[in-house]
């Protein structure tokens, strides 16, 4: 890489002393180092209700709808075909399971504590910094009379957080330190979008016992812990259980099957009205959040139907006759975990106003970094995090299984993905790739006669989702000039394709500390993990070290942008590595003579290459032997950072990932346990709809036991070493482990109690007492994180978890 390396750049990192000094080894302290790095991450996850139809939110809200109503009378005068209300009538008969998925919960008002009561009474507020304008506008959706009885109906995305405050209210005389951990943590759940989300109850940082990846999954877990304790909590204690409803919390990535099949029959705006959060918690003027959240799926929606125009344009819809998807776009309703890291010296820097490093050095220095990353992010697919789908062959219209691409990748790498995917699928007729033709009975009389099964992809969520935008000419997104983002936003928006008033989606966001008080890294592309550390643990690992030989590559190598070009075709270019490696193709193709030099230097490192026949210029590159020259870029150009973090263990895991992924990527072991108990079968021989619920039933049920298992394990750890050391407030931890149990062994009475709560079987006394000591351990966790941190630091970094 010969281009100059930008005086400006030069600049920004001089003024922080990274460079390390001719040729003497990385040193620890510098950006992103094991002595400078901070984590916290968020989880989104599925929520549901099991009920009967007269006793669950959802369906009772759905047949006292207007909607319903002018629907039902619109059919009956012959107005309107008789599919719709029949969908909708199905939906609301047919459900064996009883599950109904984003369900909101219903119970009267009188369970709540008085602490439960004024924590609720605040959030409906209008404006909770001045509680003189009133309730909010439509406090009429959540409060309601029934049967003479004042009560309540809210999203479980909520019932989180009431549940805490109901737990503590519940306890008359509950220690001080446990009392305040909880009401603390509150504000860490919550009601954002259509599914709950819980951010980091405290900072994590690596130590001389465990990694940054070990901490993020220890806190992840345990904050997992008390996420199912409380949902089981309030199944008991707000009477839920006792009206036929049951709450229950997971991690599951992809929108549930049903309610795909309900958003077939609705409106778009009745869609929102159903499943789009109220934005009770987490902002002073919900109702301004709310209406931010109906803007972004009014967005997307409108982007699907204009990524049919691109399909168009790019070739791949070669005449009028398409499958037009609904107005109402579900993509919301997928769920992930977002890891950002934050650098101590960074925001130290812009906190003091550092003279050579203020938001423009930030800035540069941020977007390149985020370019670089973007080459590595092939890496985590599948390995560590994925989603499971299936899609019947009916299904495999390009304007409905291409999703959002259009609007990520150009349509030279568009066409090519297309072709790959079309011969990767089982949808060939005498060797030639076939897709539906739009009539449904002929579909399905195709799919009979030549028994076309349609795909599997081991990540939908990375394409069901618009997870990065692609930039325009005039407006790159990661050219690290001040504001290009907000000039993308205006391209895009008079595209059709965004809106200005919306956050800018990449996968790999940089977290300024002008926005959100610290300077670091968002990780936008993990979907379900397995495991906590097996999995979760080791991917934040290798996040920190792809991030630190970021900032290396520009320190040492003076890496410039010029080496990664700012345009559409070149930012496709790389991108369009990962989302291949999303669906599952086998090849990718680059340009011969690419203007990516970074792109060519792990090219030329990559094995089984060669010139393309079918376009000419290009070169055919194998997704695998991609990933294994990025593990091969690591141990060459990072040994000394690979030694710093000791992740020597965590690359050769990678590595056996990458050649066993069946047995021990994340993707294989989750499709494993969704295959359990069918001998002999593959994703493939499974019709696509059984597959996919059964990949719901297993992140419900024998996904989400594992996990709790997991977690108890990671709790019974720390809270046998609650303490020892020189832990901060040893009296009051010790006066908390006393209050919580007054007889017997900490250790023995949780594996006691684990399978209780594994089953759902446990009293609501034991919830209490498992509760209390998880804000025992976390309170600890949060002295602990305290200790050696300024609190202004403390403060800026406690936003890493943090997403709007």
């Amino acid at each position: 890489m010969t281009e100059p390396f930008s005086s400006h750049q030069a600049g920004a990192v001089d003024a922080l002393e990274m460079l390390p000094g001719g040729s003497s080894p990385w040193r620890s302290g510098f950006p992103f180092s094991i002595d400078d790095l901070t984590a916290g991450s968020e989880s989104e996850l599925q929520v549901v209700v099991i009920g009967d139809r007269t006793s669950a939110d959802l369906p009772l809200r759905i047949e006292q709808s207007n909607f319903f109503a002018n629907i039902s009378r619109r059919v009956a005068t012959g107005d309107s075909p008789k599919r719709i209300i029949h969908g909708l009538e199905c939906y609301l008969n047919d459900n064996s399971t009883r599950v109904w998925e984003n369900s909101w919960v219903r119970f009267r008002l009188r369970r709540l504590t008085p602490l439960g009561r004024a924590t609720l009474r605040l959030d409906l507020q209008a404006d909770k910094s001045d509680v003189s304008k009133g309730l909010r506008s439509d406090s009429d959706q959540f409060l309601f009379r029934e049967n003479g009885e004042d009560c309540i109906r809210i999203p479980i995305s909520y019932l989180l957080k009431l549940s805490l405050a109901e737990l503590i209210g519940s306890q008359n005389s509950v220690p001080a330190l446990i009392r305040d951990t909880g009401i603390g943590l509150m504000p860490r759940f919550l009601n954002d979008n259509t599914s709950p989300e819980t951010h980091s109850f405290h900072i994590v940082r690596p130590d001389g016992a465990k990694s940054i990846g070990s901490a993020i999954a220890r806190e992840a877990a345990k904050r997992f812990l008390l996420s199912q304790l409380l949902v089981m909590y309030a199944n008991r204690r707000l009477g839920l259980l006792e009206s036929g409803q049951k709450a229950m919390i997971y991690f599951a990535p992809n929108p549930p099957v049903r309610q795909k099949d309900l958003n077939e029959c609705i409106s778009d705006s009745f869609y929102r009205e159903l499943f789009m959060s109220p934005c009770l918690s987490g902002w002073d003027r919900g109702e301004e959040k709310h209406a931010y959240m109906n803007l972004c799926h009014q967005v997307l929606s409108r982007s699907q139907l204009n990524a049919i125009l691109k399909l168009r344009e790019a070739g791949i819809i070669a005449n009028n006759l398409v499958v037009l998807p609904n107005t109402s776009n579900i993509s919301l309703a997928n769920n992930g975990t977002h890891v950002s890291i934050g650098s101590r010296s960074l925001t130290q820097a812009r906190r003091e106003n550092h003279p050579a490093f203020g938001p423009s050095e930030e800035k540069l220095v941020g977007d390149l970094t985020i370019k670089v990353f973007e080459h590595f992010l092939p890496l985590f697919v599948g390995t560590y995090t994925a989603a499971p789908y299936r899609f019947d062959f009916t299904d495999f219209h390009p304007e409905r299984v291409l999703g959002f691409l259009p609007h990520e990748l150009d349509y030279t790498h568009l066409r090519m993905i297309w072709r790959r995917w079309k011969r990767k699928a089982k949808v060939a007729v005498f060797g030639q790739p076939v897709t539906p033709l739009g009539p449904r009975w002929l579909d399905l009389w195709l799919k009979s006669v030549f028994r076309l099964k349609g795909d599997y992809v081991m990540d939908f969520r990375l394409i069901d989702y618009l997870v990065a935008l692609l930039s325009t000419h005039r407006s790159p997104a990661l050219d690290g000039r001040p504001g290009n983002t907000e000039r993308l936003k205006k391209d895009l928006s008079s595209l059709g394709i965004f809106d200005a008033k919306m956050s800018l989606y990449l996968l790999y966001r940089l977290r300024e500390y002008d926005v959100v008080g610290f300077s670091g890294f968002e990780g936008r592309y993990y979907s379900a993990f397995e495991g906590f550390s097996m999995d979760l643990g080791r991917a934040v690992d290798l996040q920190a070290l792809i991030t630190a030989l970021a900032f290396k590559y520009q320190c040492v190598d003076k890496l410039c942008h010029a080496h990664i070009p700012d345009d559409p075709s070149v930012e496709s270019e790389r991108r369009q590595i990962f989302f291949g490696a999303a669906i599952g193709v086998p090849t990718f193709y680059v340009l011969r003579n690419t203007p990516n030099l970074f792109l060519r230097r792990i090219i030329a490192r990559t094995n089984k290459t060669r010139p393309s026949h079918r376009y000419p210029g290009y070169t055919r590159v194998q997704n695998t032997e991609y990933r294994k020259a990025l593990i091969q870029t690591l141990l060459e150009d990072a040994p000394d950072l690979i030694e710093m973090f000791s992740l020597q263990e965590t690359i050769a895991d990678l590595k056996g990932r990458l050649e066993n992924p069946e047995t021990r990527s994340a993707e294989g072991r989750l499709k494993s346990g969704m295959l359990a108990g069918i001998r002999g079968r593959t994703a493939m021989s499974l019709p696509a709809r059984e597959f996919n619920e059964r990949a719901e039933e297993y992140y419900r049920e024998d996904l989400r036991r594992r996990q709790i298992r997991e977690s108890f394990a990671h709790l019974r750890e720390d809270l046998d070493g609650l303490l020892k050391g020189s832990v901060v407030r040893r009296e009051e931890l010790r006066r908390g482990l006393s209050y919580c149990l007054s007889f017997g062994n900490v250790h023995d009475y949780l594996i006691d109690v684990e399978e209780d709560v594994v089953q759902d079987i446990c009293s609501e006394e034991t919830l209490k007492i498992l509760a209390n000591l998880v804000l025992l351990s976390v309170a600890r966790d949060q002295s602990e994180s305290s200790e050696g941190t300024s609190f202004g630091e403390r403060d800026c970094v406690e936003h890493s978890a943090l997403l709007c």
